[in-house]
C-alpha cells in the first residue's frame, strides 16, 4: 500500500492507496512514525457491497473500510462526502486515485476565504472517474509549527455533459475505533454559543444551518472528543468551517461502531450545475488535534485564527475603545445629541464614537429606509461630515453602521428596483424585521450598493464600519440568475458577500470592519478573514455574556469577540449588575461601551476612566496571551472564572464573577478558592491587588480566596513573576 503521511510538530495524518486506487483514511492523532495500514481488516462481514475489482470475494467493501472521501455508488451506504448526478441521471461515481503532489506554500480558493501564512506545505491528491467525467482534488495544507491542517476540495467537470453536484463535503474522516462525543454550540438570537456534548451513537447526528447564514442556532465549529475528555486531558479533534452560509456537520456511527465525521456546505437547497471544464470549490476546514484536552485545542485555534486567518492592519493590534449609540438612543437622536455623547466620551478616555442604525434615508421605525444609503441631513442637522468633524475635533475617531444586504419595501431603492430583492414572483414574501434580502449573487446589485455606501464614507472621515445583517434567507430566488438553477444561489450569495467586503477592504485598507449579523449569526472563521472582530451577540447582559463568551472561547480567539458595557437595567433581560462587573466581562473581548454616557453618575464616570486605563494596560495579555477556562458552564460553585497568561509566562490575569450569592455574601460566607491555570508551578508570583507572594503551584492547586461579596461581583487579580 502506498502511504501518504502529513506531519505537524505533534500530530500525524495518514492515508493509504491500495493497488486498485482506493484511498483510505488510516490515522489522525499524536505523531507516529509507522504504517497504520495494519489497522485495516478484511473479514467476511455478511452482505456488504463488493467493488467489481474484487468480484468473487467478500472481504473487501467500502461499507466498512475507512474512506478518505466517500462517494455514492461504490458500495458505501453511510453518509457520502460526494454525490454527483451525471447526464444519464445516475448518481453512481467511482473515484480512484490518479496521483498526488506536494508543493511549498498554502493553497488559495477563488472567491472564498482561506488561511494563509509562510511555512506551509500543500498535498494535493487527485481522484478521478473518467466514465462520469469528474476530477476531485483533495487539498491539505500543513502548518507544521501550528499543529494545524487545512482542507478543501476542488471539483472539475472533465467530461462532455453537465453535472449536478448534489453534495460536496469539505472534509470527511473515518475512525475505526473509539467512543466519541460531539461537542457543538447551539443557540438562538440573544442566546448563542451554548456548548453541548452529544454521544455519537449508532445512526447519524447532524447540526447545521439552512438559513443562508451560518446562524445563531448552530456554530460551524465543533469538536469530536473521546468519551470523558476534559479541559486538560483526553483526545480532542477540532473542526472550523471557513464559511458564513448554509452548512452541515454530521457524525455517524455505523453498524461496526466506526465513526464518520463530515463537514461542508449543506446539501439542502444545494444543486450546483457544473458545465464542461468548470470548477467548483468547497470552503476550507481548519483541523487540529489535541491529546491534552479542550484547553490545548483552544490555544491552537486561537493562535491560528489570530495569526493565519485574521488579516492586517488589526489582527494583532489593539482596536479603538469605542462607544456605540444604539442602546443609548436607538433611532431617536439628532446630530446634537450624538456630539453630546461624544463629548462625554472624550472626557472619559474613549477613543471612537460609532453611529449605529438610523442615520440614512427615511429611517425611523425599522420598517423603512433600508437600501437608501444617503444621509438624513434633517435628522443630523447637516451632512455627515458636519457631525464627524465635530466628533473628530473632540479627539475621537468616527465609525458608522451599515446593513448593505438588506432592503425595506418602504424605500426608494425597492420602489425603483423590486427585482433586486430575493422574492418569488406571485408569492407574498416572508419578512424578517420588515426586511427583504437583496440579491447579492448579482454583481450589478452589489456594485450599486457599494457605490452608494462608498459615497457616504468618502464624504467624511469614517474609520470604522459595523456591517450588519438582520435576517436570514428564506426565498432563494434571483430575477437575473445566469442559469435558472436556484440550488446554486445560497452558495453564490455568500461569495457575493465576501466579494463586497473584500472590495471595501481594498478601497479602505486602514478601515476597521466589524462583522455583525443580528449579533452572532455569522460568528465564524470565514467572516473573521474579512472582519477581525465580530459582534458576538445582541445580548449585552454581563451575566449572559459569561455563558456566550465561554462557548465562543473554545474555537475563537478573544481578540475577535465584540463585547460592550451596556446600560442597566439591561435592555434584553432587565438585570442590574455593577458597572465594574459589566466591564470585567466586556474586557474579555474588544472593549467598548453602549449606553448614554451623559446620564451616568460621576462615580460611574470615574469607574469608566479607570476601566479604560486598565484595559489599555491589559489588552495585549488578554488578546494575545494563552486563554484558560477555569470553570465550566453550567457551574454550580457560584462563580465563573478564566485567566490569561502571557506567552513568556511572566504575567497572568485572573478574572472571576460571582453568579450565586448563596455562598459568597457577607452573611457567614463559604469561602471560594479560585485556581489559576497555565502558570509555572516552580515560580513565585506577586499579586498586585493583595501584595501576596504565592507559588505557581499554590495558585494552581489550592487557589486564591475570593473576598466575601454578593452575586454578580467581579474580581480581577494580576500576577507577576517575582523578580
Amino acid at each position: 500500500m502506498q502511504l501518504i503521511t502529513l506531519n505537524t510538530k505533534n500530530t500525524s495524518y495518514q492515508m493509504g492507496v491500495n493497488e486498485k486506487g482506493f484511498l483510505f483514511h488510516l490515522y489522525y492523532g499524536p505523531r507516529m512514525d509507522c504504517d497504520a495500514s495494519q489497522l485495516l481488516t478484511y473479514y467476511f462481514r455478511g452482505a456488504n457491497g463488493v467493488p467489481y475489482d474484487y468480484k468473487g470475494g467478500n472481504t473487501f467493501s467500502c461499507d466498512f473500510l475507512p474512506q478518505e472521501y466517500s462517494c455514492c455508488g461504490g458500495g458505501d451506504y453511510r453518509r457520502h462526502a460526494f454525490v454527483v448526478t451525471g447526464a444519464d441521471g445516475s448518481s453512481a461515481v467511482d473515484l480512484r486515485y490518479s496521483g498526488h503532489s506536494i508543493t511549498e506554500g498554502k493553497y488559495s480558493i477563488p472567491g472564498l476565504p482561506a488561511a494563509y501564512g509562510g511555512g506551509a506545505q500543500t498535498c494535493a491528491i487527485v481522484l478521478e472517474d473518467k466514465r462520469v467525467g469528474v476530477r476531485v482534488t483533495l487539498r491539505y495544507s500543513v502548518f507544521y509549527d501550528e499543529d494545524v491542517i487545512c482542507r478543501a476540495v476542488e471539483v472539475e467537470n472533465t467530461g462532455t455533459d453537465v453535472l449536478h453536484l448534489n453534495r460536496v463535503m469539505s472534509m470527511s474522516m473515518d475512525f475505526l475505533t473509539g467512543e466519541y462525543e460531539l461537542v457543538h454550540f447551539y443557540g438562538r438570537h440573544f442566546h448563542e454559543m451554548n456548548p453541548e456534548r452529544t454521544p455519537v451513537g449508532h445512526g447519524c447526528f447532524a447540526i447545521g444551518s439552512r438559513r443562508g447564514v451560518s446562524g445563531h442556532q448552530h456554530n460551524p465549529f465543533a469538536m469530536l472528543a473521546e468519551s470523558g475528555a476534559g479541559e486538560e486531558h483526553g483526545a480532542v479533534y477540532g473542526m472550523a468551517l471557513m464559511y458564513s452560509g448554509n452548512f452541515t456537520l454530521e457524525a455517524q456511527q455505523d453498524q461496526y461502531s466506526q465513526t464518520r465525521v463530515q463537514m461542508g456546505v449543506s446539501d439542502e437547497r444545494f444543486d450546483f450545475l457544473l458545465d464542461c471544464g468548470e470548477h467548483f470549490f468547497t470552503p476550507e476546514v481548519i483541523m487540529a488535534f489535541s491529546d491534552s484536552g479542550f484547553g490545548r485545542l483552544s490555544h491552537i485555534f486561537h493562535r491560528f485564527i489570530r495569526n493565519n486567518v485574521c488579516r492586517e492592519p488589526y489582527k494583532l493590534s489593539r482596536r479603538p475603545i469605542l462607544v456605540n449609540n444604539w442602546e443609548a438612543t436607538y433611532f431617536d437622536f439628532t446630530g446634537e445629541k450624538l456630539v453630546e455623547i461624544a463629548a462625554e466620551a472624550a472626557k472619559l478616555g474613549i477613543e471612537m464614537f460609532v453611529l449605529d442604525d438610523g442615520w440614512f434615508g427615511e429611517r425611523g421605525p425599522d420598517d423603512r429606509g433600508l437600501g437608501d444609503w444617503y444621509v438624513n441631513t434633517g435628522k443630523l442637522g447637516g451632512g455627515l461630515k458636519d457631525t464627524v468633524d465635530k466628533i473628530n475635533a473632540l479627539g475621537l475617531k468616527f465609525g458608522l453602521w451599515i446593513e448593505p444586504e438588506m432592503v425595506n419595501e418602504n424605500s426608494a431603492l425597492y420602489r425603483a428596483h423590486p427585482d433586486w430583492a430575493m422574492t418569488i414572483p406571485g408569492k407574498p414574501p416572508v419578512l424578517g424585521r420588515s426586511q427583504l434580502v437583496l440579491d447579492f449573487t448579482r454583481a450589478d446589485v452589489r456594485t450599486a450598493i457599494y457605490d452608494m455606501i462608498c459615497a457616504v464614507i468618502d464624504s467624511a472621515n469614517v474609520e470604522y464600519i459595523k456591517m450588519d445583517m438582520n435576517r436570514s434567507i428564506c426565498e432563494a430566488y434571483s430575477a437575473l440568475a445566469e442559469r435558472q438553477n436556484f440550488g446554486e444561489l445560497c452558495y453564490k450569495y455568500v461569495l457575493g458577500v465576501y466579494d463586497f467586503i473584500e472590495r471595501l477592504r481594498t478601497r479602505y485598507p486602514d478601515m476597521l470592519i466589524e462583522g455583525c449579523s443580528s449579533g452572532g449569526a455569522r460568528f465564524d472563521a470565514g467572516m473573521m478573514y474579512y472582519t477581525p472582530q465580530i459582534w458576538t451577540s445582541d445580548n449585552t447582559d454581563a451575566i449572559e455574556r459569561l455563558r456566550i463568551q465561554y462557548g465562543a472561547s473554545f474555537g475563537y480567539p478573544i481578540s475577535v469577540v465584540g463585547s460592550h458595557v451596556s446600560a442597566v437595567p439591561n435592555h434584553q433581560n432587565g438585570r442590574v449588575t455593577d458597572i465594574d462587573t459589566r466591564a470585567a466581562v466586556a474586557m474579555s473581548g474588544n472593549f467598548g461601551y453602549e449606553l448614554d454616557l451623559t446620564k451616568l453618575s460621576d462615580e460611574d464616570k470615574d469607574k469608566i476612566r479607570r476601566q479604560i486605563e486598565a484595559f489599555k494596560a491589559d489588552w495585549e495579555l488578554i488578546h494575545n496571551g494563552l486563554y484558560y477556562r477555569v470553570t465550566d458552564w453550567p457551574d454550580k460553585s457560584g462563580y465563573m472564572a478564566w485567566n490569561s497568561v502571557s506567552p513568556d509566562g511572566a504575567h497572568a490575569l485572573l478574572t472571576a464573577v460571582t453568579t450565586d450569592s448563596s455562598g459568597t455574601d457577607y452573611g457567614n460566607p463559604v469561602v471560594i478558592y479560585v485556581r489559576c491555570k497555565g502558570l509555572d508551578a516552580h515560580v513565585r508570583y506577586v499579586c498586585r491587588e493583595t501584595g501576596m507572594t504565592l507559588s505557581g503551584s499554590e495558585l494552581m492547586f489550592i487557589g486564591i480566596p475570593l473576598p466575601a461579596a454578593g452575586e454578580y461581583t467581579a474580581f480581577r487579580f494580576h500576577f507577576d513573576k517575582e523578580a
